[in-house]
């Protein structure tokens, strides 16, 4: 039988220990401090079946088609598709409007410009909806980065951070929220006990609902 392997160990103050599929089916390990390796792999022994079974589920989703940056191509952005356009100039690299209009000059660099230009709307939105929720819950990170992470949609720091990865302004605004209200709790409570989603819930009842999305969707969420 082939052996499971683990990705990733990441240790921190947490309390107890996550087993974290992502979405391109790597397994990721986050642990406390002193956590011994082997109490890590046979705890991976003694989930295989469980492991397997999430694993089997991911793999057997489609992958979405990489990207090639050409007229009619579909883009998210806050959860609504757009085309994109390309046009003989538009005064800027890229600009939103009915479509997402890319400069026929840049179309050798269009990724780059494409995510540069997500990079900015994110750093705007998703930093005044954090800002949004901080005050709403009393919840104050001492600074709030957008990040390049692809394993992550959102993480916080001991030290008071919440950092959010760039792709997930191509989601809905709740579930934005959904990850901001996540990030925000973990600066009280670290761990996901009954207490961390209880805080959670509190804030957002429908939380589940949120989540389900974002772990059924995530794949597209990409370019």
């Amino acid at each position: 039988m082939e052996e499971i392997k683990i990705s990733k160990i990441i240790r921190s103050k947490r309390k107890s220990i996550a087993l974290v599929l992502t979405h391109d089916a790597a397994l990721v390990i986050r642990a406390p401090l002193k956590t011994p390796v082997d109490y890590l792999e046979n705890l991976v022994n003694k989930k295989r079946d469980w492991i397997r079974t999430k694993l089997q589920e991911i793999q057997s989703k489609p992958k979405p088609k990489a990207k090639e940056f050409v007229n009619g191509e579909s883009f998210f952005y806050l959860g609504k598709s757009y085309r994109l356009e390309i046009v003989d100039s538009v005064g800027v690299d890229i600009e939103l409007k009915d479509n997402l209009l890319l400069s026929l000059e840049k179309v050798p660099y269009a990724r780059d410009v494409v995510i540069k230009w997500y990079k900015s709307v994110a750093e705007k939105n998703i930093k005044e909806r954090c800002e949004w929720y901080s005050r709403l819950t009393g919840y104050k990170p001492l600074s709030i980065k957008i990040t390049v992470a692809q394993k992550r949609w959102g993480s916080s720091g001991p030290k008071g951070t919440v950092n959010f990865s760039w792709r997930l302004i191509m989601a809905p605004m709740e579930i934005i929220d959904y990850v901001i209200v996540h990030e925000l709790v973990h600066l009280e409570q670290r761990d996901h006990s009954r207490l961390f989603w209880d805080k959670v819930k509190s804030i957002l009842p429908d939380f589940k609902k949120r989540q389900k999305w974002l772990k059924d969707n995530e794949r597209v969420l990409n370019i």
